[in-house]
């Protein structure tokens, strides 16, 4: 009888914890990213692995070993491709990328898509409108992502001059923001 009631307790007690937590995540403002709530107390890859547009994303940041920076504390903007854009590459890049002999290109490409602290878009907005319609980013990789605007629509270009549009902006994480692009950009080679 002692054993039911100590289970008995530990269920009530994890339900508690569970619907508190799911209550807790209800009341945030979220953004719907590839059919999921991003939730602004999860980290980027808490996140984005929910997210069914960025599984290639996703796969490529885990064969990159890149995981565990992506959910330390930040603060991160990132521009991340959908699957989509990785499906503009040309036929066979992202498998020869996945590779683990690939692992350090991969790497690189991957960290040019992120850029050290948190960067609203009204911030980069901002910072264009300062900078004469445009603000170069210095990205992890140590590269250039420049920013500029197209009417209403936010733009970043990659140093071989292609060009990717924000499609979802400001998707805030615990360790920083989301801005989801329609393209992969890449840095000079």
């Amino acid at each position: 009888m002692k054993t039911y009631k100590i289970l008995a307790t530990g269920l009530v007690a994890f339900g508690l914890f569970f619907s508190t937590t799911t209550l807790a995540q209800s009341k945030e403002k979220t953004v719907e990213v590839g059919g999921a709530p991003m939730y602004p107390s999860k980290n980027i890859i808490e996140n984005a692995v929910n997210a069914k547009d960025h599984t290639t994303l996703v796969a490529a940041v885990k064969a990159a070993g890149l995981v565990d920076i992506l959910m330390s504390e930040g603060p991160f903007t990132l521009f991340a491709p959908t699957n989509a854009a990785f499906d503009k590459l040309p036929k066979g890049t992202v498998e020869t990328l996945l590779k683990p002999e690939n692992k350090e290109i991969l790497q690189t490409i991957l960290k040019y898509h992120v850029v050290a602290g948190k960067w609203n878009v009204n911030d980069i907005m901002e910072a264009t409108k300062k900078g004469n319609g445009k603000y170069s980013f210095k990205t992890v990789s140590g590269g250039t992502l420049t920013a500029w605007m197209k009417g209403n629509d936010l733009y970043i270009t990659d140093e071989n001059g292609n060009n990717a549009k924000v499609t979802i902006s400001d998707v805030n994480q615990k360790n920083g923001v989301i801005h989801v692009i329609d393209a992969v950009v890449t840095p000079k080679s």
